[in-house]
């Protein structure tokens, strides 16, 4: 049976959404876990190789700054041939390496948490898996119940990446259903958030109607 947060987290009113992975807990604060397949969800891949296509489209344009002096139509399409032959070899070498990562990694477990203010998005250590992070909230959440100003401990504190958005500086909102996932974007700061079919709906449009930037 496929593990889910309902035994992790007690429903604070009775009419507050509960899904099939969203679960809203006792400290207000909706968590589920998403635990993709990075050979078959391309979405890692795109924002790598959208990144290296920005940096090749800089060295391209600094390539032609440096060059004004002497600016000539053979110097622009050597200069834009060889930026192409870069771009080229890079996004060889990206899908290698995403391929290499995937085959490593296998899945990619995320866990995330929303409230009222901001959605986090937290990445686990490669070597965990659903079942165990689910674990761990269960604990941390019955510890809290106890003691509100317990911290997270284990896992939780071991995890380095972590993305937040603040919603009151979110500036777009936009969603990818057939990727399970919703982009939420700040001025500098890009968040990925993953959610199942099934509560996709609920999380974006909590996310989008608490984004006061946003247009509704």
């Amino acid at each position: 049976m496929e593990a889910t947060l309902e035994k992790a987290c007690q429903t604070v009113e009775s009419k507050a959404y509960q899904g099939k992975e969203v679960r809203l807990c006792s400290d207000g604060k909706y968590r589920w876990v998403y635990e993709m397949n990075m050979l078959k969800n391309p979405t890692i891949f795109f924002t790598v190789l959208k990144v290296m296509m920005i940096s090749i489209g800089i060295i391209w344009l600094f390539g032609l700054i440096i060059g004004l002096g002497n600016m000539s139509l053979d110097y622009f399409l050597f200069w834009t041939k060889l930026s192409g032959i870069m771009l080229g070899i890079f996004v060889v070498l990206t899908i290698i390496g995403v391929l290499i990562t995937a085959a490593i990694l296998g899945k990619y477990v995320v866990l995330f948490e929303m409230d009222e203010i901001e959605v986090v998005h937290i990445q686990m250590p490669r070597q965990v898996k659903k079942a165990e992070v689910i674990g761990l909230i269960t604990a941390l959440v019955g510890a809290m119940a106890k003691s509100p100003t317990t911290m997270g401990a284990g896992m939780l504190a071991a995890s380095k990446t972590k993305s937040t958005s603040v919603f009151a500086n979110v500036r777009r909102v936009k969603a990818r259903r057939r990727l399970n996932l919703i982009k939420v974007n700040q001025l500098l700061d890009k968040n990925q958030v993953y959610v199942a079919d099934e509560d996709f709906d609920f999380v974006y449009n909590f996310i989008k109607t608490h984004c006061p930037k946003v247009k509704k």
